[in-house]
């Protein structure tokens, strides 16, 4: 009897019976092996596709399951697969060491397709009474069950049935793969003298897919000096100058990157008034970013002396571009520049190193030499 079933389970291996393949695509439904409850017939091969729509998984349990036991399932059985993956395989009553059965387990399908193979072979001697399942379509979470990271909302997934869909946080934009979360940052534009630039969230992760364009913007007569935080990280690739994400720096005509990795390009000395700061990130990566100050330095005037009787406030060692100075002189002074009059004068140091005027003289005021004048006058009226 065992040398006849092995020699028909070798002759299966080589001319596989005909499969009836039974077609199912509704929501939720039943399957049994012929002729359940009583027992099934000998030598079937039978196949339930189950397909839903995408967004839904499909989920199998068992209610009751017969079928003739023999080590590792070699004579009759069961297989659970999707598409080419198989998911379970089961013969017998009870488990053992070398037979399974489904008893109360729940299975999932990977995907929106599942696949139930019957096989019985030539007996059935013990008259097994077969199996009795059901499916049901189930709505898949995406929002927790995404485990790819291509795929993945980059900030807020939202679930509903049959599909999911991303949004992000205030500030940044949905970008056109409808999963990823950009920034708008091509309006970036600073005038102070100094400041602090950085990547968008840092120290978190920079937003993936965008082009940041940051503008320093000064007065002719200044000259802008950049110095990255030690904290940089940009990712790059070991074979290749930063093909994915990286910093370029224009300023006047001169050019500084690409810069990407995790050393810090430290201090650049621009020579310019104007820096235009590209920052371009690919769709891909979860790198901190950067952060820079930034500082200006403006033209030279030559250090100037208080006049006579007068004072210059503030008073430094040095005056660069956009300083001034206020000139005051003592009581009974005042400023003279010509034929006007003052009591306080400003000049400032301009773009080409020069003051914006000369010093004024301090001279007495007018009424102060007519007053000191009138004994001499009196003095004069008494002798004649």
């Amino acid at each position: 009897m065992e040398l006849t079933r092995v020699i028909v389970i070798l002759a299966q291996c080589v001319w596989p019976l005909w499969t009836q393949v039974i077609h199912l695509t509704d929501m939720y439904g039943t399957i049994k092996s012929p002729n359940f409850p009583e027992s099934y017939p000998k030598e079937i091969d039978l196949q339930w596709n189950i397909t839903v729509p995408d967004g839904y998984q499909i989920r199998l349990y068992f209610m009751h399951f017969d079928i003739e036991p023999s080590y590792l399932c070699e004579y009759d059985y069961l297989k659970v697969y999707s598409n080419s993956e198989e998911l379970s395989v089961f013969c017998g009553k009870e488990n053992t060491d070398t037979e399974q059965v489904p008893t109360d387990d729940v299975i999932m399908s990977p995907r929106n397709v599942l696949s139930v193979a019957f096989h019985s072979d030539f007996s059935n001697e013990e008259r097994y009474s077969g199996f009795e399942a059901h499916f049901s379509a189930v709505d898949v979470d995406e929002c927790r069950d995404r485990h790819d990271e291509d795929l993945a909302c980059d900030h807020f997934c939202h679930n509903y049935i049959c599909g999911f869909y991303c949004s992000c946080r205030y500030g940044f934009l949905l970008h056109s793969d409808n999963r990823t979360c950009k920034v708008e940052c091509n309006e970036s534009v600073y005038t102070e003298r100094s400041g602090e630039i950085t990547s968008a969230d840092f120290p978190k992760p920079y937003p993936k897919s965008s082009d940041c364009m940051y503008r320093i913007e000064l007065e002719e007569g200044f000259q802008i000096t950049l110095e990255f935080d030690d904290t940089f990280d940009i990712e790059d690739h070991p074979e290749v100058t930063c093909p994915f994400d990286f910093i370029k720096i224009n300023a006047g005509d001169k050019e500084f990157g690409p810069f990407c990795g995790e050393q810090s390009p430290g201090k650049i000395q621009t020579g310019s008034n104007t820096v235009n700061i590209l920052f371009h990130s690919d769709n891909s990566g979860e790198n901190l970013g950067w952060k820079l100050t930034y500082t200006s330095t403006g033209s030279e005037c030559s250090p100037l002396a208080a006049p006579l009787n007068g004072h210059l406030e503030p008073l430094q060692s040095n005056y660069v571009f956009k300083d001034h100075i206020i000139m005051t002189c003592d009581p009974g002074y005042s400023l003279r520049q010509g034929d006007e009059e003052f009591e306080h004068y400003q000049i400032e140091c301009q773009r080409d190193g020069k003051w914006s005027s000369d010093v004024p003289l301090c001279k007495k005021k007018e009424s102060q030499r007519r007053h000191r004048s009138l004994p001499s006058i009196l003095t004069n009226q008494i002798l004649s």
